[in-house]
């Protein structure tokens, strides 16, 4: 399991760097640039991202041993705790640290069970072992997660986990290896499930930053990528570059869909 868990933690760390390097999405730190951000850079989520090595290999132990989710909620306060400690303070990952630390669990209980890593088995383990728990999680108190659901009473990261993360099991997955599958780019496929993401949440991050307004524009800009053909569209970059400095002039970034887009990689590179 020891082998095991270090290869899963592999994937959550690739994950995470191969939506840091991808270029252009909206408003997101790349290593091109901050986009809507001042307060960190590429060297920031390096750092972060360093600090998370451990997190995700003991996330899928835990899983594998079939712990309660009280113990896997403790091992995220932990993570995120060296988190900002790497970062000064700075909230680089989160959401992943949640998303992608859960589905860790869910793959490691899956191996453990000695079923194949298919997106279904780890779905049904996710939702049928911690489920219930995390319908009842509340997230950290004064988050910007938690002052979005009492403002703006929408769905957020809590109600995608404890259905077993839809956004990304029944919408980016599927897109994403249609597209591969089809011979697209890897970068174009990338940025075309991140497009995906954004016209489908309500993004706690946009409501926070910006509010209906700019939840709005995140939405209508994401589904008129799409509608113009996406990434089969040779001109794809240049309307997703237009898109990305649409939303740096209005301080938008879509940190939820780019989380969820994480968590995507991660599962696209588990079940292969």
């Amino acid at each position: 399991m020891k082998t095991f868990a270090a290869t899963t933690a592999k994937w959550a760390i690739r994950s995470l760097h191969a939506e840091l390097c991808l270029f252009p999405k909206p408003g997101l730190v790349s290593r091109v640039d901050n986009g809507s951000h001042q307060d960190m850079d590429a060297v920031t989520f390096m750092r972060s991202l360093f600090s998370l090595r451990h997190y995700f290999r003991e996330m899928t132990q835990a899983g594998a041993a079939d712990v309660d989710f009280e113990v896997l909620r403790q091992l995220g306060i932990d993570a995120e705790a060296r988190m900002l400690q790497a970062t000064g303070g700075v909230n680089t990952h989160r959401g992943a640290i949640f998303c992608i630390g859960t589905l860790c669990a869910a793959v490691g209980l899956t191996h453990a069970c000695g079923l194949p890593l298919s997106p279904e088995n780890i779905r049904t383990t996710l939702r049928s072992r911690w489920g219930s728990a995390l319908s009842q999680h509340t997230g950290a108190p004064g988050s910007h997660g938690a002052q979005v659901a009492q403002r703006y009473a929408v769905p957020g990261a809590r109600e995608q986990a404890a259905h077993g993360w839809p956004a990304v099991f029944e919408l980016a997955l599927p897109r994403l290896q249609i597209h591969l599958q089809q011979g697209q780019p890897w970068d174009g496929a990338c940025v075309d499930t991140l497009f995906a993401l954004m016209a489908h949440l309500s993004d706690s991050n946009v409501l926070y930053r910006a509010g209906w307004g700019g939840m709005r524009l995140v939405q209508e800009q994401a589904a008129l990528f799409l509608q113009q053909g996406g990434c089969a569209d040779p001109a794809w970059h240049k309307r997703a570059l237009a898109c990305h400095k649409l939303f740096v002039r209005y301080r938008i970034s879509p940190g939820g869909a780019a989380d969820l887009f994480a968590a995507t990689c991660f599962l696209h590179y588990a079940v292969q």
